[in-house]
C-alpha cells in the first residue's frame, strides 16, 4: 500500500496564516507532511508527499498526481492531506481543535481511514472537533477528497487563528502529537 501526503497551499497562497503571521499553513502542512512520510517509511511504509514545490499546486494537478500514482500502484494507495483551519484568518478567533474532513461522495476506506485518524487523535488525547456525536468525520465537498480515486481524508489540525492552538502547533509537543496522529491513525488503517 502507498500512502500519498499531500500537504496543503503553497507559499504564494494569500492568508492562510496566523494573524500575527508566526505560523504559515504552507510552510508548516510540509513539515509535518516531511515528519510523516518520515514516520512512516522508519515502519516500512512506502510514503511520499505528492507537491514538492513550495507555490500552490491547483487542486485538479494534485487530484491528477494522487489518481495516476494509485493507477501505478495497482490501485493500492490511500491519501491524506494536511492542512491547518481558520475561522476567518484575519484575527484572532474562539474556534479550536482537531478535526478530519471525507468528501460527500467518500467510500467506505475514505471513512474507515478518517475514524482511524480521529480515534488515534482521541486517544493522544487532543480536543477533537465532529459534526455529529459518535462520528469522527466531517463530510464536505473537497476537491482533493472528491476528485481523487484512492480513500481520501484531509485533517486540519488545529485552527491557525486561534491564539492557544498556534502555540500548541509551533510547540515541539504540538508539531510531534499532529505527525503522531497521521502515523499512527495510517498504522491503524492498515491493519499494522
Amino acid at each position: 500500500m502507498k500512502v500519498l501526503i499531500d500537504n496543503g497551499h503553497g507559499e504564494n497562497t494569500p492568508g492562510k496564516r496566523s494573524p500575527d503571521g508566526r505560523l504559515r499553513e504552507w510552510a508548516y502542512s510540509r513539515e509535518i507532511a516531511d515528519m510523516v512520510v518520515v514516520g512512516l517509511r522508519k515502519l516500512g511504509i512506502d510514503a511520499e508527499r505528492i507537491v514538492k514545490e513550495d507555490t500552490d499546486v491547483p487542486l485538479s494537478e494534485r487530484c491528477r498526481r494522487a489518481n495516476a500514482i494509485y493507477k501505478e500502484a495497482g490501485k493500492k494507495a490511500i491519501l491524506v492531506s494536511i492542512h491547518c483551519n481558520a475561522g476567518n484568518g484575519s484575527s484572532w478567533m474562539s474556534a479550536k481543535g482537531w478535526s478530519v474532513f471525507v468528501s460527500n461522495n467518500a467510500s467506505s476506506n475514505s471513512k474507515k481511514l478518517a475514524d482511524c485518524l480521529g480515534q488515534v487523535a482521541e486517544c493522544i488525547p487532543v480536543p477533537v472537533r465532529k459534526q455529529m456525536p459518535g462520528r469522527e468525520y466531517w463530510e464536505q465537498n473537497l476537491a482533493i477528497c472528491r476528485d481523487t480515486n484512492c480513500p481520501a481524508v484531509l485533517t486540519e489540525n488545529f485552527f491557525q487563528d486561534n491564539k492557544e492552538d498556534v502555540e500548541y502547533l509551533l510547540s515541539r509537543e504540538g508539531k510531534d502529537a499532529v505527525a503522531q496522529i497521521h502515523i499512527e491513525g495510517i498504522v491503524k488503517y492498515l491493519g499494522l
